[in-house]
């Protein structure tokens, strides 16, 4: 039995009290080399056309300069650990660690602080001129700097939040109508089974579509910094 409505996304299960949930995050790891057995097999073609289209946006983002040559295979890499965690929690018995906030915020933290830190340290002015956008009168300047930083340093926890609460919310509706199943007709069934795979498609878009926000977000807020 469940003791709460979230528990079926706790990471209870564990050998010698070693969380054997998380391991689920390394999964995606073991999807890439078969790709390779045969070149140019179809999925090798496709995933390559995926990240150089991945790489042209990033690029464009950025605002390509010496300094940032390579930096775009971050976001990609980023942009890839999310969606295979996002896709292999929607297979049963597959713990979604991407709807946690301790994955998420791992993530999130990092790539903003060492934005914020490389920023500071290198672009001092540039970034002193983020707080205040061009044209605000000068009676609103301190509210601006205000509201500018507020925003600046709550991006790590929306980009956690958004990531997690999407993730969740989806598996949430299909544990709740898939364990009303047992005690509905079989008239009501198939309706429930029909409404089970378009959820799972719509599931299946989110994944990919929240994978590449998270990514296009920290891109252009590491663009902010140069």
């Amino acid at each position: 039995m469940m003791t709460n409505l979230f528990s079926v996304f706790d990471p209870a299960t564990s050998f010698y009290n070693l969380s054997l949930n998380w391991i689920s995050t390394m999964l995606g790891l073991f999807m890439i080399p078969y790709s390779m057995w045969l070149i140019p097999s179809r999925n090798f073609l496709l995933w390559n056309n995926v990240m150089m289209m991945l790489h042209k946006e990033f690029k464009t983002l950025i605002g390509y300069k010496d300094i940032n040559k390579g930096s775009t295979f971050i976001f990609i890499s980023l942009f890839s650990i999310i969606m295979f965690n996002n896709f292999l929690g929607l297979f049963p018995y597959i713990f979604t660690s991407t709807s946690h906030m301790t994955m998420t915020l791992s993530l999130a933290l990092p790539l903003w602080l060492s934005f914020m830190i490389f920023g500071w340290i290198n672009n001092t002015q540039h970034m002193f001129a983020h707080l205040v956008p061009q044209g605000t009168p000068p009676v609103l300047m301190p509210f601006m700097v205000c509201i500018e930083t507020i925003s600046n340093m709550i991006r790590p926890g929306t980009l956690a939040v958004r990531l997690a609460a999407n993730m969740i919310a989806g598996h949430l509706l299909l544990t709740l109508l898939g364990n009303t199943g047992p005690s509905l007709s079989l008239s009501i069934l198939m309706i429930l089974i029909i409404t089970q795979i378009a959820l799972l498609v719509l599931e299946s878009a989110v994944a990919i579509i929240q994978s590449y926000v998270f990514a296009v977000l920290s891109t252009l807020y590491s663009s902010e910094v140069n």
